[in-house]
């Protein structure tokens, strides 16, 4: 009788669960759908360049660079040929063991100039900084081994410009990217943060830093992250954004105010998911000091960014995530059902806790429970399709709207048959490599929960979107 009790209330509790974590899933489509909708309507983005001209406001691009051979010098073109009135690039060595500095100062006819800056937030000794001889916004910083958060801090002391840009080395930016992730910095003076959307460079083709040519990648594990990211930033961000509400902005392609960011301690090195923990510690930090502040996500500029190809890659920077995610919200707990934090305390960190760093573990535990309860006859069939069905059959629906969002809207690929593979793909992704991610994810909150130090992992990068010379 007790375990028939067991069996009956573990079924109320997962049907409860995915009927609350779907419909959370549904009304943030919803409010992405209209928020896509108002968007494409009042953001021409032909005219977008002539709106702003002369007006936008200075930035820093700062990249931080580990063994990032293959592919920083074509991230680098990218961003030189970037349509903006004024910029830098500071591109951040951090103690590279491959040819990373070398390619940089032979390709950009880079010399050592002895610059004077102000140290802001602590980092690891800066050994030199350069200056190209043929792009006077063009400098390096060739520093000792710190970590990503730790270059970023050594960007922000050097940089000159009072917002400031994070780019991952691996990433290529379209030439009106940075017009329009600066935007919302225009509209609205209170504005702190601002995020783009990521896409998966596999695939594609790009040349001297231009997109050619759009595609989906070959390799099937590239290409069901081709679905995630939709998913994740199509109607994820853009429904929390709208509530002034998003925990994250991707440290892919991030902009931020600079003096809010040192008011707040810069990025913290302790972290191995530095661009999330600075976002909830900024709605933290500032909904304490009563601030009025907007952080946002804005679709439509891209950037172009390489996906893992392989398992081992793909689960390290799974883990790597998962493990940012759990370390982002115990640093800033405080803000769980805090009502003087509104809807970020009330709604937002709740939903995170429960429904994206809590998912994996339900899932799993959900799929072994009902399992075990079919076999002994604990679970009726019909019980079980339902489960299932709640579990697969609305991530398979989820995974289909936000394709049909990206073809209403941006329609980067423009292909039939590229939309008839993401479909099939969407079906695919949600029977083994959803529960695989899942139990990575498991991996990571072990990892977190017995205090095992985190490790970056080794990023393999075979950059076969870039066109060989």
């Amino acid at each position: 009788m007790m375990i028939e009790t067991f069996f009956l209330y573990s079924q109320l509790f997962f049907l409860a669960y995915f009927v609350g974590l779907y419909g959370i899933y549904l009304n943030l489509n919803i409010i992405s759908f209209f928020s896509i909708w108002h968007y494409m309507q009042s953001h021409n983005s032909s005219d977008l360049p002539e709106t702003f001209t002369q007006v936008e406001i200075p930035i820093s691009l700062l990249i931080p660079a580990y063994n990032e051979e293959n592919t920083i010098v074509d991230s680098i073109l990218s961003l030189l040929q970037l349509q903006y009135q004024e910029y830098e690039i500071i591109v951040i060595n951090d103690g590279s063991s491959d040819n990373t500095l070398k390619n940089i100062i032979d390709y950009f006819d880079l010399i050592i100039f002895p610059e004077a800056y102000r140290i802001r937030l602590k980092t690891a000794p800066i050994r030199n900084i350069y200056v190209s001889r043929k792009y006077s916004n063009l400098r390096v910083i060739d520093k000792h081994n710190g970590g990503k958060a730790d270059s970023l801090n050594a960007g922000i002391n050097t940089s000159r410009y009072p917002l400031f840009c994070a780019i991952d080395a691996d990433s290529v930016l379209q030439p009106n990217s940075l017009v329009k992730v600066v935007r919302p910095f225009l509209e609205n003076a209170h504005t702190v943060a601002a995020g783009g959307t990521v896409r998966i460079a596999n695939g594609s083709s790009f040349e001297s830093g231009f997109l050619e040519r759009s595609a989906l990648p070959r390799n099937l594990l590239a290409l069901f992250q081709v679905g995630e990211y939709l998913r994740a930033f199509l109607f994820g961000r853009l429904g929390w954004s709208s509530a002034n509400a998003l925990l994250i902005v991707s440290g892919a392609f991030g902009v931020f105010h600079k003096e809010t960011v040192v008011s707040v301690g810069g990025y913290l090195v302790n972290t191995i998911g530095e661009d999330m923990e600075l976002i909830v510690r900024l709605h933290r930090i500032l909904r304490s000091q009563k601030r009025k502040y907007r952080i946002v996500f804005v679709p439509d500029p891209i950037c172009w960014t390489e996906a893992p190809e392989d398992l081992a890659t793909l689960k390290s920077q799974r883990i790597r995530w998962h493990r940012g995610l759990s370390e982002s919200l115990w640093k800033n707990k405080s803000l769980m059902l805090n009502p003087k934090a509104g809807v970020v305390g009330m709604v937002a960190f709740p939903y995170m806790v429960l429904f994206e760093w809590g998912s994996p573990l339900v899932e799993i535990i959900g799929m072994f429970v009902i399992g075990i309860g079919f076999y002994f006859d604990f679970i009726s069939y019909e019980a079980m399709l339902v489960l299932l069905a709640l579990s697969i059959g609305f991530g398979i629906l989820l995974s289909v709207i936000a394709i049909m969002l990206e073809e209403m809207s941006f329609h980067i690929y423009p292909k039939t048959r590229y939309v008839i593979i993401l479909f099939f793909t969407a079906i695919i992704e949600n029977i083994g490599y959803r529960q695989l991610n899942s139990w990575w994810r498991i991996i990571a909150m072990v990892q977190w929960m017995i205090g095992k130090r985190a490790k970056w992992g080794e990023m393999k990068r075979t950059a076969s979107w870039k066109q060989q010379d």
